[in-house]
Order: C-alpha cells, then sequence, then structure tokens
C-alpha cells in the first residue's frame, strides 16, 4: 500500500525482448492511470530483475527462495495491491520471461487482483485466458475487463505497420481501459482491507 493509503498497482511490462513493442502501450495505459486519484501506479519492467530460470525447490509458499534476484523480485511484489500485466501474445500464449516471473513468487501474489493489456493480431486474447487461469492458481482475483489492442487498430499504431501514437486509436481503447480500471479500484480495496483484517487477526493476542 503506498505512503497516502491508495492502493499501489504495479504494471508489468511481459516481454523482454530488444525489438518489444511493450513499451507503447504501457507508457499510454500508466499515463491514462496516472489521471486517477484513487491509486498510484508504478511500472515493473522484467528486463530490471533479470530472473533465472525457475530453480527453487519448492515454491515460496511452501519454502524460502534461495536466489537473491528471486527474493528481490518476491520483495517488490509484495508492497503492491495490485497488478496490471501488458503482454503480447506468443503462439497462442504469454512470453516465457512473463511465465517464469509468475512462477518466481507465489505468496505476494495472493489475493490481489490483476487486470491485464493485450497486443497482438487478436488482441492477446490467447495469452489473456492463460493469464487469467495462472491467476486463479495463484490465488488472485483476474480481472473481466481487459485491453485488447488487435487486428486494424494493432497496425496503426506498430511499427511494421503505420507506427502512429497509441492516443490515434484512444477511441477504440479507453473505454475497454477505464472500465478495467473501475473493476481494478473496486477488488484494490476489497482485497487490501481484507487482507489487512487478516494481518490483524493474526497479530491479535
Amino acid at each position: 500500500m503506498s505512503e497516502t493509503g491508495k492502493p499501489r498497482i504495479g504494471v508489468i511490462i511481459g516481454s523482454t525482448r530488444d525489438a518489444r513493442f511493450a513499451d507503447k502501450p504501457a507508457d499510454w495505459f500508466l499515463g491514462l492511470a496516472g489521471k486517477r486519484d484513487d491509486m498510484t501506479f508504478e511500472k515493473l519492467d522484467l528486463r530490471d530483475f533479470d530472473l533465472p530460470f525457475f530453480n527453487e525447490m519448492a515454491s515460496n509458499l511452501w519454502m524460502p527462495s534461495q536466489d537473491p534476484k528471486a527474493v528481490r523480485w518476491q520483495e517488490t511484489l509484495a508492497g503492491f495491491d495490485g497488478f496490471v500485466v501488458v503482454t503480447p501474445e506468443y503462439n497462442h500464449s504469454i512470453p516465457a520471461v512473463l511465465k517464469n516471473a509468475l512462477d518466481q513468487a507465489y505468496k505476494e501474489w495472493m489475493r490481489k487482483p490483476m487486470g491485464f493489456v493485450g497486443y497482438g493480431g487478436v488482441g492477446a486474447a490467447r495469452a489473456i485466458e492463460h493469464l487469467r487461469g495462472i491467476a486463479v492458481e495463484l490465488q488472485m482475483v483476474p480481472l473481466r475487463n481487459a485491453v485488447h489492442i488487435g487486428g486494424g487498430e494493432f497496425m496503426k499504431v506498430h511499427p511494421l505497420g503505420e507506427n502512429g501514437p497509441i492516443e490515434a486509436i484512444a477511441q477504440a481503447i479507453e473505454p475497454a481501459a477505464d472500465a478495467l480500471l473501475d473493476e481494478l479500484a473496486w477488488w484494490a480495496k476489497a482485497t487490501r482491507a481484507a487482507r489487512m483484517a487478516d494481518a490483524a487477526g493474526e497479530l491479535a493476542p
């Protein structure tokens, strides 16, 4: 939770490729989200964490992780009340680096909402469906509303197409982003209150 008492949301960039497109929609989403006064947002770029492939004895739900990079990732996640993942779609699923980042923690994901911004030919719809299933297994709240940048809108803003600004397709995607943010705010507040109540119960004599 942020010092202001507002839910603190991490926006995870789910691709690390040199040629990734993710920065463009991520920056657009962060700009839109930053206009709200009910949550705070911070970028979590997987490039900044250099996570190894998961090689622990077990999930940190069962025993502490040993790799310092994994522990740093877990400690970072622990400070957030919810997440939005910005993801492409690779072969009808999510990038390997994103799946690895999800697997490198467990307790820090639990009982928090997760929303999605996807881009690609079908707006990363299949990747986002996979992410929803993973989020359920991590005991998260996957959000119904999502942003899908696909088809003609995708080619208007991608470098292999017209390479226009995201604002050129804002009319098509902002309603979905606003719905995502409204849903995220509700669940972030609700789950944070429940987690705080659980923590208070554990500390009570």
